[in-house]
């Protein structure tokens, strides 16, 4: 068993198969899941878990060279959009449509139980070496 870092045993196998250039699409409970890839839905009330604890509990795992979020969380979502920008210097900004359409060409799912607007991360993995 597992004693540390994710231990949804969903999540943590998905993480596993996760390569350079993979999406992985971090989402609140309002967020459309398209057709496609690999769902781990975390959601269990409004709120818990927090799109924050996801993100983080992630980037502890996963090496990201990048993110894409939808431009409209600068104006309806000031936590969502800080930490963003906390976590990715380079954060590419989309309309909220197009985030959307990138996220059928995600290999992974992440479903939070987030309840605020536009709390929605696209991360492209990277390579540790």
């Amino acid at each position: 068993m597992k004693k540390s870092g994710i231990l949804n045993r969903h999540l943590s196998g998905a993480l596993a198969e996760l390569g350079h250039g993979d999406g992985v699409l971090v989402c609140d409970v309002g967020m459309p899941i398209p057709d496609g890839p690999r769902v781990v839905d975390l959601a269990f009330r409004a709120g818990v878990p927090s799109f924050a604890e996801v993100v983080d509990g992630l980037l502890a795992e996963l090496v990201v060279e990048g993110a894409t979020a939808a431009y409209e969380v600068q104006d309806a979502n000031p936590e969502a959009r800080a930490l963003l920008e906390a976590r990715f210097p380079a954060l590419e900004l989309v309309p909220h449509e197009e985030l959307k359409s990138l996220s059928a060409g995600a290999r992974l799912v992440v479903r939070t139980g987030e309840a605020r607007p536009y709390a929605n991360v696209l991360l492209h993995c990277g390579v540790f070496f």
